[in-house]
C-alpha cells in the first residue's frame, strides 16, 4: 500500500510518500495539473492500494474528483489540529508533507466528515441564490437612491408598476438616465433566474424528508431547512445542541484565564450562509410566535437588539438540531422537548412530584 503525505497549494503539491511493503520513502513536488494527474494514473495503472492525506483546502475539487475517479482514499484532515501537531519551529512545505504522512503512520491524522460530491453540488445551488439576491439587492437600493435624489420616497411601493412608472418618467442627465435603464435591464434579468433558483430548492427540500420536517417549525422556509440538512450533513455527529452552536459560529469568543472570565462576540467560524439564514429565520419566527417575541424583547431590553438577534438564532439552531435528531416535526417538539426520555422527564414530560 502506497501512503501518501500531501502539502496542497492551488499551484502544486508537495507529497511525500512510503511503500508500506517495502518501506521506501520518497519525496517530490508535483505541479498542477498534468504532472499531478500523470502521477497519480501511473499508480493507478500499476493496480496498487493508495491512501492520500491532506489538510482541509479550497481549489481542490479537481484533485478530489481524481482520486474518486483512481479509486484512491483520500483522507481529509482537521488543518487547525495538524498544525498544533508541529513540533519544530521551522516550517517549509517538505516538512509540512513529512508531518502529514507521519500523522498517517502513526494512525493519529485528525480525519474529518467530508461532504458527498451530490452535497455539495446543492449548496452550490444555494450559495448561486444568495449571491444573486445579494446582487439583486445592491441594484434595488441604486435604483432607489435615484428616486430619493428626485423627490420620490416609495420605499418597497417603487417596484409596483405605478411606483416604476414615476421611476422611469424622471428627466434625468444623459449619464444619470443611462445608469437607470441599464439598472432596470440588470433588475429585469436577475428577477426570474432568482425565481428559477428558488423554485429549484423548492424542489429539492419536498424530495428531503428531513427537510421537510424542520419546515413545520415557524418561521423556516425550504430554503433554510434544506441549507441546515445539507450543512450539517448528519445529525449524528454531534452529541448535543453546544456543538452545533458552536459549529455553526453562534457561540462566544471566550479568553478566560484563573478567576477571570472574559467572553467576545462570536466567534463565526461555521458556514455564514446558514448562520444568515438562521438569523432571518429567527426574526420571523420571533413575529409569529408569542413565546419567542417576549423572549426576543427581554434579550433586547438587557442586551440590544443585535446580540438578541444571534441569541434566537442559537436558539433556533439547536431547536432544528433536536427535531432532526429525534425525527420530530414541530408539534412533537412542543409536546416533548429535547430531553426527552431523561431521568425525571420521562418523555419530556416533568414528572408530579406531589
Amino acid at each position: 500500500m502506497i501512503i501518501i503525505g500531501c502539502d496542497y497549494h492551488p499551484g502544486f503539491q508537495q507529497i511525500a510518500f512510503v511503500d508500506t511493503d517495502t518501506g521506501e520513502l520518497q519525496e517530490r513536488r508535483l505541479e498542477h495539473r498534468e504532472e499531478a494527474e500523470t502521477f497519480y494514473r501511473e499508480l493507478a495503472a500499476q493496480g496498487l492500494k493508495v491512501r492520500v492525506g491532506m489538510e482541509a483546502s479550497g481549489h481542490a475539487r479537481w484533485f478530489e474528483r481524481l482520486l474518486a475517479d483512481l479509486q484512491f482514499e483520500l483522507w481529509i484532515g482537521d488543518a487547525a489540529e495538524i498544525r498544533t501537531k508541529r513540533v519544530r519551529k521551522q516550517k517549509t512545505d517538505r516538512q509540512d508533507a513529512q508531518l502529514i504522512l507521519r500523522l498517517l503512520l502513526e494512525d493519529r491524522f485528525p480525519r474529518i466528515w467530508v461532504a458527498s460530491g451530490e452535497n455539495r453540488d446543492l449548496r452550490q445551488l444555494l450559495w448561486h441564490r444568495h449571491r444573486m439576491v445579494q446582487a439583486r439587492t445592491r441594484i434595488m437600493n441604486q435604483l432607489q437612491a435615484v428616486a430619493l435624489n428626485e423627490g420620490l420616497r416609495s420605499k418597497k411601493r417603487l417596484w409596483r408598476d405605478s411606483g416604476r412608472e414615476q421611476l422611469e418618467s424622471f428627466r434625468l442627465a444623459p449619464w444619470a438616465s443611462r445608469r437607470r435603464r441599464d439598472l432596470l435591464e440588470l433588475l429585469d434579468r436577475l428577477s426570474p433566474t432568482i425565481a428559477e433558483l428558488t423554485q429549484a430548492i423548492e424542489q429539492e427540500a419536498e424530495k428531503c424528508p428531513e427537510a421537510q420536517r424542520l419546515r413545520t417549525h415557524p418561521g423556516v422556509g425550504a430554503l433554510t431547512a434544506l441549507a441546515f440538512v445539507l450543512i450539517i450533513g448528519r445529525a449524528d455527529r454531534f452529541p448535543c445542541g453546544k456543538q452545533i452552536a458552536s459549529y455553526l459560529g453562534l457561540v462566544p469568543l471566550e479568553e478566560s484565564s484563573g478567576q477571570r472570565r472574559r467572553l467576545g462576540h462570536i466567534t463565526k467560524q461555521g458556514n455564514s450562509l446558514l448562520r444568515f439564514l438562521l438569523v432571518e429565520a429567527a426574526q420571523v419566527t420571533v413575529r409569529s410566535d408569542p413565546e419567542w417575541r417576549s423572549k426576543y424583547f427581554h434579550l433586547a431590553m438587557r442586551r440590544g437588539r443585535k446580540i438578541a438577534k444571534v441569541a434566537m438564532a442559537r436558539r433556533l439552531a439547536v431547536r432544528m438540531y433536536w427535531m432532526w435528531r429525534q425525527e420530530w416535526d414541530y408539534e412533537q417538539l412542543k409536546k416533548f422537548g429535547s430531553h426527552a426520555g431523561q431521568p425525571g422527564n420521562r418523555d419530556g414530560v416533568p414528572l408530579n412530584t406531589e
